[in-house]
């Protein structure tokens, strides 16, 4: 070889390995999950000028998500801090006439407390001393009080009195009685006994007064009459509520007398009530519980003279998440999700849905499930969480007319750095039913499509939930890694209507893994996707499928079953929700008809597992607890199957709720997908 020549290869060479490196350099890493930034529960003023949110960034020394109060016009500008430090923020909420900023806030030496600013002075007092934590904020209409939401303790069980202890003995701590249902939840532990009633506060301070009483639970959104005169929630006082977990009526209590109207009366839930800026109207949302594992939310109109009611939505096939007047006692705003996008629309009082925007979204960072919320002004214009395929949410703005506009860039910063994978829509038929099934593929950055690669099938959880083009930091971990990533939305999916949804009722798993295995299928025939290296994943009902799939295929090299349900029958009567599993997901009690719950468990199937599986879940998991894991585990290694099981300490059902923790998640499960992955030819 010539020097000229060698010298040109060498140049080329290192001309590569530069470029290879700088590359790399803008690969997702995952210690950026620290710098991503998530824009929630935005209020935009009642004038509608300006928007007031929780801007969520990650504090990578207490490895928590940090909420602070952010202020921005309605034309974007003047953007700033409201209410920062390391203190965490939440609630915030106007005052009728704008001129303040109710709020809740958690300090370091005190519980989470109600606290008011003025918007002028930015002075801001301290109108609280609460036993517990506020919720449901929500101002009067003259803007003299405060409603809002709190547990009220009730006195622990007890069956026997315990002798005193001398002075200075060390005596085991006491025994616990536990005579409720549900007696844990997940995400909060062991319930302390008590119910959630409601408290109005004067707005300039002093004693909360407690308006509803009895041993039932009142919940948010609170709904002020607009004279005032009255509080408009939602409650389960039924009897015997385990029988009926999902019931509940709107009540209305009289703020002077507290006493209480019920203001509805059917078979299944009545929640969110709103007042219509002239209050002869009340929307709100609910169902006609049919025991169905899904059921679409339609939107009610109740006349406040005379207590008739009607369905505005109609026969509208999908589920109406949220209802807002938009501004006037015409027309509402509602959001619901329709093939895996969010959407705010119009609905006028006659039934016609006018969509407005369809890219709510981006609060879930984790995984890419449709999400989101929003608020509205007097003169109907209205603040959101704008979400996109490539960013966490934003603040988005939009008017009556349909106009949106986006307010913030809150990760430009970091992902004006990174390159990340492209996303791109696929569908494909089911094999039983006449059915589209939709799902999105994630490329590696610097995708070529003559290599073949590496794919991981992403299942949701829920199952009756949707994933859509929103960002997540998991997959495009994934796709950083190497991975072609598909995520779909099979049957049992919402976002795609009442019949598609309850395919899997009394019935999951079934049919949802065939369409599944249809979409790895549609995904191979593109000819970038080595069919020797597939590798599945999946948390939750997302676990239960994986763990099924590996139990129906030898087709995956590794897979990862993330806090699953294995056996229905141990599942169903350790959850927190248990009255609800029972009833709603099966025809019968386990005891009645065990063979039902088997059936349909995974475990059934571990005779069948030739699959490398790794297991991962919290330790407190309440809704689908770690004993469902080692079940599992323990099967596996009892056949000999090359597996583990993951642990993660103080950890609930969501797993990845802290950074760390979102970061062990993907690094566990790439980490063992690495064992068996091949490089990319």
């Amino acid at each position: 070889m010539g020097k000229r020549l060698a010298a040109i290869i060498a140049l080329a060479l290192s001309t590569s390995v530069a470029w290879a490196a700088e590359a790399d350099k803008r690969l997702l890493r995952n210690v950026d999950i620290f710098e991503m930034e998530i824009a929630a529960d935005p209020q935009v003023s009642p004038d509608g000028k300006q928007v007031a949110y929780l801007r969520r960034s990650m504090d990578i020394m207490r490895d928590r998500a940090l909420s602070n109060v952010w202020l921005v016009s309605a034309d974007g500008n003047s953007h700033r801090p409201l209410l920062s430090g390391t203190d965490s923020y939440s609630s915030p909420r106007w005052s009728p006439s704008g001129d303040r900023l109710a709020f809740v806030a958690t300090a370091a030496e005190r519980g989470a407390e109600l606290h008011v600013r003025w918007m002028d002075s930015g002075q801001t007092a301290l109108l609280t001393n609460l036993q517990k934590s506020p919720g449901s904020v929500s101002w009067s209409p003259d803007g003299r009080q405060i409603a809002f939401s709190m547990l009220v303790a009730a006195p622990p069980a007890k069956i026997a009195e315990a002798p005193t202890k001398p002075e200075g003995a060390e005596w085991a701590p006491p025994v616990k009685v536990i005579d409720q249902l549900p007696f844990r939840a997940d995400g909060a532990g062991y319930l302390e006994p008590g119910f959630t009633h409601i408290f109005v506060v004067p707005a300039e301070g002093g004693t909360p007064r407690q308006l509803t009483s009895g041993d039932y639970d009142h919940d948010g959104p609170l709904a002020w009459a607009p004279d005032g005169s009255s509080i408009v929630f939602s409650a389960n006082r039924i009897e015997n509520r385990i029988e009926q977990p999902a019931e509940s009526e709107l009540w209305s209590a009289d703020v002077a007398s507290g006493e209480l109207r019920q203001l509805t009366d059917r078979v299944g839930p009545d929640t969110s009530p709103i007042f219509s800026p002239d209050g002869k109207l009340i929307a709100y949302r609910g169902y006609d519980d049919k025991k169905m594992g899904y059921h679409n939310g339609s939107v009610y109109v109740l006349n406040a003279a005379d207590g008739t009611i009607r369905n505005v939505s109609g026969d509208f096939d999908r589920s109406i998440d949220q209802v807002r007047w938009a501004g006037s006692s015409n027309q509402l705003y509602i959001q619901y999700d329709d093939r895996g996008r969010s959407v705010i629309a119009s609905l006028s009082l006659s039934g016609k849905i006018k969509a407005l925007t369809d890219d709510v979204g981006g609060e879930d960072i984790g995984r890419p499930y449709t999400s989101g919320g929003f608020s509205v002004a007097r003169d109907g214009s209205f603040a959101y969480t704008a979400g996109r395929v490539d960013r966490p949410a934003d603040v988005g703005y939009g008017r009556r007319s349909g106009k949106v506009t986006r307010l913030t860039q809150l990760n430009e910063d970091l992902f004006g750095q990174r390159d990340l994978g492209a996303v791109e829509e696929i569908t494909w038929p089911a094999k039983t039913g006449n059915y589209e099934v939709q799902g999105w593929l994630v490329k590696p950055p610097g995708f070529d499509a003559a290599k073949k690669y590496p794919l991981i099938l992403e299942i949701h959880g829920g199952p009756f939930a949707a994933y859509g083009p929103q960002f997540s930091a998991e997959i495009q971990l994934y796709a950083a890694a190497g991975y072609v990533v598909l995520y779909t939305n099979p049957r049992g999916s919402t976002s795609y209507g009442y019949d598609f949804a309850n395919e899997i009722h009394h019935n999951y798993p079934s049919q949802d893994y065939d369409d599944l295995m249809g979409g790895v299928d549609a995904v191979i025939a593109k000819g970038y996707v080595d069919a020797d290296q597939l590798f599945v994943t999946g948390g939750s009902g997302g676990g239960v499928l994986t763990a099924w799939i590996v139990g129906k295929t030898d087709r995956f090299k590794a897979a990862v079953v993330a806090k699953p349900v294995i056996n229905w029958g141990s599942f169903v009567l350790t959850a927190d929700v248990s009255p609800f599993f029972t009833r709603y997901w099966f025809a019968s009690m386990p005891w009645e008809d065990p063979e039902a719950y088997w059936k349909r468990s995974p475990l059934s199937l571990v005779g069948n597992v030739t699959t490398p599986t790794m297991l991962l879940t919290g330790e407190q998991d309440f809704r689908t607890p770690i004993a469902e894991s080692e079940q599992y585990y323990q099967a596996l290694k009892l056949r000999g199957i090359d597996s583990a099981l993951v642990r993660i300490p103080e950890a609930s059902h969501g797993i990845a709720a802290r950074p760390s923790q979102l970061i062990a998640k993907v690094d566990n499960i790439l980490g063992w997908f690495a064992r068996y992955r091949d490089d990319v030819r």
